[in-house]
């Protein structure tokens, strides 16, 4: 890559969870760790909770076994630039760039990530964007947060990627979560995990505050949104795979709102906005290192 050359870009953002957008087609770019979290640095940098680099699954080492199913793989890196499996805001972003680049006409798409296939449905006409998520794992064993030496008990739920989910009495109990929360036991988490703070807004509402690994606390989080659906249904003895009745919870984040649904089959889809605010050039050497 001819570090000179200027780099077309784009930002965008979902509930308020925001993204520097590179397009990368070919797979030519090599963006090393510090070179995205220069680009997602709100002061130095564009500014992001994270990056969304737009490659060809056939380009891409870690996507060419999709790419007989999706065309384009996004190519995740959490604001610190290290690597993250799955962005369910994100991959929402990802889509509506791929329809109004002309990438990709509207209505279904597939998008392959690290955590594998995602299924997305959005319209023409900019409204809300639909993810399946696919399915939620909840392994065993007891989990415990830790904020400011004030503990609550979690539920892991793996959506792709990792979260402990505690209900509290009220979202100020997290504090200013300027720290990454300590989660016991760590080797529940060997790569680290996103924890979400939950508190009730109604029957089958909810409320949360996220802090995310690699990014610290965020606008929005989808993936833990879908955590906290589930563990909310459970909580409230919902189990579609089980009692045969699908559920869906209204999530609010300090960004927006999400509206997440849970299958007989299992399934998860989450239905959220998708907005694309600026493209431009950076310089190449942002890039660089």
């Amino acid at each position: 890559m001819d570090n000179a050359r200027p780099v077309p870009f784009l930002k965008g953002h979902g509930t308020e969870n925001d993204f520097v957008i590179i397009p990368d087609p070919e797979g030519r770019f090599e963006l090393s760790k510090d070179a995205v979290a220069r680009l997602c640095d709100r002061r130095a940098g564009v500014g992001g909770d994270g990056l969304l680099r737009v490659v060809r699954s056939a380009r891409h080492p870690e996507a060419r076994a999709m790419a007989g199913d999706a065309e384009w793989f996004m190519d995740y890196r959490n604001s610190d630039g290290s690597i993250a499996e799955m962005c369910g805001n994100g991959v929402r972003v990802f889509a509506r760039h791929l329809v109004r680049a002309g990438l990709a006409p509207a209505g279904e798409l597939a998008v392959a990530t690290r955590a594998g296939l995602r299924r997305v449905r959005l319209d023409a006409d900019g409204g809300g964007v639909t993810v399946g998520m696919g399915r939620a794992e909840l392994p065993e064993g007891e989990v415990t947060v830790t904020v400011g030496g004030r503990s609550w008990a979690a539920r892991h739920v793996n959506v792709g990627n990792p979260h402990a989910v505690a209900f509290v009495d009220d979202l100020a109990e997290a504090g200013p979560l300027r720290k990454t929360p300590l989660v016991a036991p760590g080797s529940a988490y060997p790569r680290g995990v996103n924890v979400e703070f939950v508190v009730d807004r109604g029957p089958r509402h909810v409320a949360l505050r996220v802090y995310e690994r690699g990014s610290g606390e965020t606008r929005s989080c989808g993936t833990g949104a879908c955590a906290v659906m589930v563990a909310a249904a459970r909580r409230d003895g919902a189990d579609p795979t089980a009692d045969g009745t699908p559920v869906t919870y209204t999530v609010d984040v300090p960004g927006g709102r999400l509206v997440i649904s849970e299958g007989v089959d299992g399934g998860i889809e989450m239905t959220g906005p998708a907005v694309i605010v600026a493209e431009g050039t950076l310089d190449g050497t942002l890039l660089a290192g």
